[in-house]
């Protein structure tokens, strides 16, 4: 399993992500409150971010452990964006730990990241030439290039996500299928055996695997949902 978070609104820095809630992703790495698998998410973390000055987003990976890459504090002060996404990684038993099998998964403007485990076999039968197009051998690359593709085909993001984890979900009873996706102007997420969490705010909407604090304010997304949030609107629908 996995722990991630993304951001819509008022540009801010993926400091306020990671490292300034009291339990932000960087505590989220060793100590999640509402992880359903798994203790701890130390083998790797990534981060992207969305440049006005760049026709796709930015993206930071590492297959180390959060607290342990020194340039990380100056790099997420300074990097600020109105669309943010990052994670923390606790890789599924037998996958690969390498920086291609750490989300943020990018695709033109698209990221995406998934919290959970899949069998691959239940993804193959989405695409014929699946095995060619993954980034990685691990299971969420397999995930995000099945996304990926119906993006390519004309889906938007939140039916591209919905798509997936149905089908996938349908063949692999035990699957986990937690995806958050963004495109720089919205997000997507999908809630499948495990948490997700919103919270609105006056400029912008967050969204986490759980509360990245513990003010008020933060929802619980259902199980079997499909979530979307642009600038205007925040929507939850059963998958």
């Amino acid at each position: 399993m996995c722990r991630h978070a993304a951001w819509l609104g008022a540009p801010r820095p993926l400091t306020w992500l990671i490292h300034e809630p009291e339990h932000g992703l960087l505590r989220q790495s060793y100590a999640p409150r509402r992880q359903r698998a798994g203790l701890v998410n130390a083998d790797g973390y990534g981060m992207g971010w969305y440049d006005p000055a760049r026709p796709e987003p930015v993206r930071y990976r590492r297959s180390v452990p959060i607290w342990t890459d020194a340039n990380l504090s100056g790099l997420a002060q300074v990097a600020r964006s109105a669309c943010l996404l990052a994670a923390v990684r606790s890789a599924t038993v037998g996958m690969p730990i390498e920086e291609s099998a750490t989300a943020p998964f990018a695709d033109g403007r698209w990221l995406l990241s998934h919290n959970g485990r899949v069998a691959r076999d239940a993804l193959r039968d989405l695409s014929d030439d699946l095995a060619d197009r993954v980034e990685s051998a691990c299971d969420a690359a397999w995930v995000a290039a099945a996304v990926f593709l119906r993006g390519r085909a004309g889906l938007g993001l939140g039916d591209a996500l919905a798509e997936v984890v149905v089908k996938a979900g349908t063949k692999d009873p035990g699957a986990r299928l937690n995806l958050l996706a963004c495109d720089g102007a919205s997000i997507a997420a999908t809630v499948w055996g495990d948490t997700l969490f919103t919270h609105r705010l006056p400029d912008g909407v967050l969204v986490a695997s759980e509360p990245l604090d513990d003010l008020p304010g933060w929802q619980a997304v259902p199980e079997r949902s499909l979530l979307t949030v642009t600038r205007d609107d925040v929507r939850v629908q059963p998958l």
